[in-house]
């Protein structure tokens, strides 16, 4: 006997193998046993199964659970300042080498105690889940020594603990180089190598790095991603944000699993991403935070068949950001993805961002039972309401969150 029975409802399952735009099973039903998804199909088809508790959804849509894989929900302070800054006509780069940006965060953040931080972020992470989330990559990165970066990382674990949401974390070790480093670079980057990575190893999923101008060079971030290969993590990196520094081409190199941001992406770095399997991570709030004008290359994208995800990149000072369901619209209006690809990018490729794919992302037999309820009459809806405040209900593990 099954544990729950959804019935009537339409269910945008998100899964290729359902020949239908969205993955789309129309008056369907879902069978749920110990938390994860046991049948999924039409009603019809359904019928003669017993389960504990039958649930009739009215004929609302349900999607997998959203999953936004890249935030940095966790830190201390805001920087609204530079909000105003930039309104004046100040630029990113410009902001960040006068002393702001990621290092104007990590003073806060290094005062912070562990309590202070994921008090902080409850209520950034609690949005988040309003709208729509199941999932959420936090990374570190606002500490920039290996004390806070431990602490950041542990915040982020106790907010999955005290949340029914999953939390995926990553060690972001080279974010931006500390006032007390300015003139010892190597010594940064050896401490990130050789002491946050060992220090970080069961906290951290995955290791991060911002390969740019006003970040850190090829050449630094290889000898990061080295340490991580040594310690058996994964790596993701920030890349061609703000200029083309070929970091994708360098995380394709280390199988890494996502390369994010891509504004200045060419094609011999999409082709690198191609063959290594890797997703593009696609942040339009940041784009529109920082009243960008050069667009990721999304025709490129779809021309090399990388998978494109979709996350708010949700921060303090370039993306602060708080609804999943306006980086669907934004993911439309500002790069031009169709709604599916958009409603893909924060589920199906999102997880394949996290490495998480065989475990989350599409409504699929064997699949964990986290999924959306929507009030709405077609998928394409999410994407279209701007700012839409988020599902009916969520469902974690098979449980109502």
């Amino acid at each position: 006997m099954w544990d729950r029975l959804l019935t009537d409802c339409h269910i945008a399952t998100m899964d290729p193998a359902v020949d239908a735009p969205f993955g789309a099973i129309e008056d369907g039903a879902i069978g749920i046993v110990d938390g994860r998804i046991v049948r999924v199909g039409r009603r019809v088809d359904l019928a003669g199964y017993r389960a504990r508790t039958v649930e009739p959804l009215g004929g609302a849509w349900v999607t997998p659970g959203l999953v936004d894989c890249h935030t940095h929900l966790v830190f201390g302070g805001n920087r609204s300042d530079e909000f105003e800054q930039r309104l004046k006509g100040a630029t990113y780069e410009e902001i960040a080498r006068a002393g702001g940006g990621i290092v104007s965060s990590v003073k806060a953040t290094r005062q912070a105690s562990l309590e202070t931080l994921i008090e902080g972020a409850r209520p950034r992470l609690k949005a988040l889940m309003r709208g729509g989330v199941t999932t959420v990559e936090i990374k570190s990165g606002y500490g920039l020594d290996v004390e806070t970066e431990i602490r950041m990382l542990r915040a982020a674990r106790g907010l999955g603990d005290s949340e029914e949401v999953r939390v995926v974390a990553t060690l972001l070790a080279l974010h931006a180089l500390p006032p007390e480093y300015q003139a010892r670079r190597e010594a940064f980057v050896r401490l990130a190598a050789e002491q946050m990575i060992p220090a970080a190893k069961g906290l951290a999923d995955a290791v991060d790095a911002f390969a740019e101008n006003i970040g850190f060079t090829i050449d630094e971030v290889s000898k990061l991603f080295d340490a991580a290969r040594m310690h058996k993590m994964r790596v993701k990196l920030h890349a061609e944000q703000l200029s083309n520094r070929e970091g994708a081409a360098l995380a394709a190199r280390y199988g890494a699993l996502s390369a994010d941001h891509l504004e200045h992406a060419d094609e011999a770095g999409i082709e690198a991403m191609a063959g290594a399997g890797m997703v593009a991570v696609l942040l339009p709030g940041a784009f529109y935070a920082l009243n960008e004008t050069k667009k990721p290359p999304i025709d490129l994208l779809r021309k090399h068949k990388v998978p494109i995800a979709i996350a708010t990149d949700c921060n303090p000072g370039t993306s602060p950001i708080l609804s999943p369901t306006l980086m669907l619209n934004m993911a439309c209006t500002l790069f031009r993805l169709t709604p599916e690809e958009a409603l893909a990018g924060m589920t199906r490729e999102g997880a394949r961002a996290l490495g998480l794919q065989d475990e989350i992302g599409t409504v699929s037999p064997g699949k964990a039972a986290d999924l959306c309820i929507w009030r709405a009459n077609r998928p394409a809806e999410l994407c279209y309401w701007i700012g839409h405040p988020g599902p009916e209900r969520r469902i974690v593990a098979g449980l109502d969150a």
